[in-house]
């Protein structure tokens, strides 16, 4: 215990009791630093979280939907062009295996079309090629909806092997392209059509282009079959079809044809021509990437450009899907 201090005025001063703790400095524990550190951390989230968004510029707007739909053009663009040179074929192999499929079991249950009017897009004969390794299921009709499933029948002619000349189209360069190199066909190779009547076994008697002499006239009792596609020359020739191109092969006997074949060819059918029926369809796809387009601009101004376009890639790229699908029918049917 220390000595009284002593005041000259009022003499010894008593000394006061020491309380615990009292005249020693605390030195803050980790744990302490620790849970200030955190309160600190999630006071800072709070605030961020209940602070309202930063406004937009009014400046800034026209740039937002600027970049939002060059963005967005440049997305169907480029998907349009991987899908007709790159997924049309994955597209068209998934529908060959269906069509083969239903096809298959047709002919073992006796259900085949034998014609003359069969719905379109129904397969109606299997078509092999052994020199170009060749195997594909033939649909009914020669729009180019049709022949973006396989090669097309045309519908005023019979089917093939039956007796008659029986023509078939199909696609040079996008979906599959099953006919993009019919013209290294030579003459005597040989094409094999069944049907459900049977098995017809073709030789291959002249290849041809537009002005070309047409081959000699058939025999009274053969079945004759025309491939038909489409070729094209310099740059990307096979995106860009010129001419049209003919494969003629013929067989000895026919299957008998029934009567009442369709004498009318519409426009939409015939070689190197596109359909418009899908027009109504590519307008609402249309439509519907605009306002794609207006919704991604509007989310951009509320919330990041990752997480927006996160949300919005895959519903662009089905719109994308569709609609290249429905333009790829304007496209000439044997493209």
């Amino acid at each position: 215990m220390s000595a009284p201090t002593l005041d000259p005025a009022v003499g010894p001063v008593p000394e006061q009791p020491q309380q615990p703790g009292e005249g020693f400095v605390e030195t803050p524990r980790a744990g302490s630093r620790r849970a200030g550190l955190g309160e600190r951390l999630r006071g800072s989230l709070d605030r961020r979280m209940t602070a309202p968004p930063a406004p937009v510029n009014p400046a800034d707007e026209p740039a937002f939907l600027v970049s939002s739909a060059f963005t967005m053009i440049a997305i169907v663009c480029l998907w349009g062009l991987l899908q007709l040179l790159v997924l049309s074929d994955l597209s068209q192999a998934r529908a060959q295996d269906l069509l083969y499929r239903d096809f298959r079991q047709q002919v073992a249950a006796g259900t085949a079309s034998l014609g003359p009017t069969t719905p379109v897009d129904q397969p109606v004969a299997l078509l092999r090629i052994p020199r170009l390794n060749l195997e594909q299921t033939v649909v009914e009709g020669t729009a180019s909806g049709d022949t973006q499933l396989g090669p097309g029948h045309q519908r005023t002619t019979v089917l093939p092997g039956q007796l008659g000349t029986s023509v078939v189209m199909g696609r040079a360069a996008t979906y599959g392209a099953p006919f993009a190199r019919i013209a290294d066909l030579r003459v005597g190779d040989s094409i094999q059509a069944i049907t459900g009547q049977g098995t017809t076994q073709f030789k291959v008697i002249g290849i041809r282009r537009a002005g070309d002499p047409l081959p000699q006239p058939r025999p009274a009792d053969a079945a004759r079959l025309t491939l038909v596609s489409a070729e094209g020359s310099g740059f990307l020739a096979a995106l860009r079809p010129s001419d049209a191109v003919y494969v003629d092969a013929q067989a000895a006997k026919a299957f008998p044809a029934p009567a009442g074949v369709p004498s009318v060819l519409p426009e939409s059918e015939q070689v190197m021509q596109g359909s418009t029926s899908g027009l109504p369809l590519l307008a609402l796809c249309l439509a519907l990437l605009l306002a794609a387009t207006l919704g991604v601009a509007a989310a951009r101004q509320r919330w990041s450009a990752a997480l927006v376009w996160v949300v919005a890639a895959p519903v662009v790229l089905a719109l994308s899907w569709v609609t290249t699908d429905v333009a790829a029918r304007l496209l000439p049917n044997v493209m």
